[in-house]
């Protein structure tokens, strides 16, 4: 079994953005509840990091009863986003070198995510690592998160892979479940 084509998921696989979150409440506290140190409900915070950002923002403004509309806590929300992927991310450690070892075996890889195809762009783009990549899949795009295979089967059909030869990359439980029962080999990061 040979790898022919491989779909990454990107954040937290190939570069972290975990203190993505940390930069967000911070700024949304400040803005909104007058408090640097602010930290939504354990329970929405876990609920928003599977969901496509623009459902996320409308669920906190409800569920934190948050002053304005949820359009301006998405639009505010979307700057600190777009800021930080162009600008502050960073590759994860050993990315790179995987990433060249199967750029040199003609391994097609393609990045699926939930995460915007324009904000992608720009974080792959900043980490030096565009190259590499064929096409990206969004979720947003094809309006289906990573509970459906299809945002995986789309990125195998992009990349004219076998899907017995094309590995999924994920630090997403519920995505490499997914992405296995379609009959993906997955490899969790």
């Amino acid at each position: 079994m040979k790898i022919k084509g491989a779909i990454f998921d990107m954040d937290g696989t190939l570069v972290d953005s975990l203190i993505l979150w940390d930069i967000l409440w911070h700024e949304i506290g400040i803005k909104y509840f007058n408090d640097s140190t602010y930290r939504p409900p354990q329970e929405a915070d876990k609920a928003i990091r599977t969901m496509h950002f623009k459902d996320a923002t409308k669920f906190l403004h409800k569920e934190c009863s948050m002053s304005g509309t949820a359009e301006e806590l998405y639009n505010f929300s979307n700057e600190i986003l777009i800021d930080f992927y162009k600008n502050k991310v960073e590759i994860k450690k050993g990315v790179i070198d995987f990433l060249d070892h199967l750029y040199k075996n003609n391994v097609r890889m393609c990045i699926a995510s939930a995460t915007a195809p324009e904000l992608v762009k720009s974080a792959i783009k900043n980490c030096k690592i565009d190259k590499y990549f064929q096409n990206i899949v969004s979720c947003a795009d094809i309006g289906k998160g990573k509970d459906s295979p299809d945002v995986f089967l789309i990125a195998k059909e992009l990349l004219n892979t076998d899907i017995e030869n094309t590995w999924v990359f994920e630090d997403s439980y519920l995505a490499l479940i997914t992405a296995k029962n379609a009959g993906f080999k997955t490899v969790g990061v």
